[in-house]
């Protein structure tokens, strides 16, 4: 008596870059018919949302919105074209399980941060006269440029770290998230709250919190990559 054959298939990155490319398609390609119309749904709902957040609450809360909910839902559901079928009942459990194991939710986070650093370089690049508030001061000159100079420079190391998974990049993390947080608390003391720094404060506290929660997946990873010890 044979054994049954798995339904399990092989990875397929030619399906993850079709659901890259239009949520859902890989999954098709795949002959998951069902994941791939109820994804695409999910995408375009999602999308739709941040869309209509923009309306109300304007541009930033919509690229907040798309970054944080849209753009993970999108690097999941291509994740798992990437997997494949399998004999889980849900296969997007399976494929949540997979990340959650293998810390891609803090490697996605290290994108952003990436992506972060990028943005803040084009902005300091396209309005060098602007003067960034520094604990309730406004430094100009070398010192107002070594201040600006801070955001990207953390940003891509910890972005940087987050993707390697290095455990040094929490620490790094952290000691940022304390200097965020201080300067933007006596920022809001000395000139009043502003939405850019209030969803600065909102953000810094969401990102610390998950953060912190999820600080194990950077010892687990770097037990792993330790190599073996041998009696002597």
């Amino acid at each position: 008596m044979t054994a049954p054959r798995s339904h399990r298939a092989s990875i397929d990155p030619r399906a993850a870059l079709f659901s890259a490319l239009l949520p859902g398609l890989g999954q098709f390609v795949q002959h998951r018919y069902w994941q791939g119309v109820t994804y695409l749904t999910i995408t375009l709902a999602l999308t739709a949302a941040s869309g209509e957040l923009g309306q109300i609450s304007g541009r930033a809360a919509e690229v907040f919105f798309f970054m944080l909910l849209v753009l993970p839902w999108w690097a999941v559901q291509s994740y798992d074209a990437y997997l494949g079928p399998s004999n889980h009942p849900v296969d997007l459990l399976r494929t949540w399980r997979a990340v959650w194991q293998q810390g891609h939710d803090i490697r996605f986070l290290g994108l952003l941060f990436l992506l972060s650093a990028v943005n803040d370089a084009i902005i300091i690049f396209n309005n060098p006269a602007y003067l960034l508030p520094f604990f309730c001061t406004k430094p100009a000159g070398f010192v107002g440029g070594v201040t600006k100079a801070i955001s990207p420079v953390l940003h891509t190391a910890v972005g940087y770290g987050f993707l390697r998974l290095r455990r040094w990049s929490l620490f790094l993390y952290l000691l940022y998230a304390a200097y965020g947080m201080t300067n933007a608390v006596v920022n809001l003391t000395c000139f009043g709250p502003g939405r850019v720094r209030n969803t600065l404060l909102i953000t810094l506290a969401g990102f610390t919190a998950y953060i912190v929660w999820r600080r194990r997946c950077f010892d687990e990873i770097a037990d792993l990559e330790r190599p073996p010890r041998f009696d002597r």
